[in-house]
């Protein structure tokens, strides 16, 4: 059944957009997609809550999620805080490079659009993929196969979920990678956060949304810059398939591991 709920809710979604095409003849099939998305990701919210109650036997889905904190436990507000802030760091030693190497210049321009645009993705779509990927799936691959493959098989459904397999094959398996480091992080982040998903969110939506800004108006990269340095993508370069990124990846990785294991120490 978990198999399928994704691409059940996925045709629904389409097929409901689909009037919406022909009352509205000039709209792009990129937009008739991306409200597709939206209405499955509405459906996914909807379901949701009776799923974890019958699959996982929770009686506190929200809560089994990570949405909800615990009594006693760091608030949502300040988990998000520290995964904001943690993205931030990320960001600024990709982008150290970029400006010390004279590929990149600060020009610090950010339309209205551009900025409503770069918090939607922060938090909407940092909110949507958490909950899918370190909420729903998580469960479900921990539920199936215990808690240490869970960790790595979220991480690699996510990592390969997200990358263009159209670049090479180098510039392939760096973002792999990258995005596979990525999803490691988020899972071991919910952990030191008692369960809770806030902190993800911050983390991931801030990469998003924040890469977002600083190509759309705050940081100028020379065409020149390195595919090492700036990762695969071209003019959508991701720079967690760089050299800099997986580094500072798998540090921040490892600082964590380090912190989970003090925590778990009697």
């Amino acid at each position: 059944m978990a198999i399928v709920l994704i691409p059940a809710l996925y045709g629904l979604g389409w097929l409901t957009a689909q009037p919406i095409g022909y009352a509205m003849p000039l709209a792009s099939t990129s937009r008739l997609s991306l409200i597709g998305t939206v209405i499955t990701f509405v459906l996914f919210i909807l379901v949701l809550p009776s799923w974890v109650r019958q699959r996982w036997n929770s009686r506190q889905p929200w809560l089994t999620l990570g949405v909800r904190s615990r009594r006693g436990e760091a608030s949502a507000g300040a988990c998000l805080l520290q995964g904001l802030l943690r993205s931030a760091g990320l960001l600024l030693l990709i982008c150290c490079p970029l400006l010390l190497g004279s590929w990149g210049r600060w020009l610090g321009e950010l339309t209205t659009a551009d900025a409503v645009n770069a918090l939607l993705l922060c938090f909407g779509l940092g909110f949507a993929e958490e909950l899918v990927f370190r909420g729903w799936l998580w469960g479900e691959l921990n539920a199936l196969t215990g808690p240490r493959q869970a960790v790595i098989g979220q991480a690699a459904i996510f990592s390969l979920a997200h990358t263009r397999f159209d670049q090479g094959f180098l510039p392939m398996l760096g973002l792999l990678m990258g995005l596979l480091l990525l999803g490691l992080i988020l899972a071991v982040q919910r952990r030191l956060d008692g369960g809770s998903l806030w902190g993800c969110i911050g983390l991931h939506g801030g990469l998003v949304g924040g890469w977002f800004a600083l190509r759309s108006g705050l940081l100028q990269v020379s065409p020149s810059a390195p595919e090492w340095l700036i990762g695969p993508g071209g003019a959508h370069a991701n720079p967690l398939g760089g050299v800099v990124g997986i580094v500072a990846l798998s540090l921040l990785l490892w600082r964590q591991l380090t912190a989970l294991a003090r925590a778990a120490r009697p």
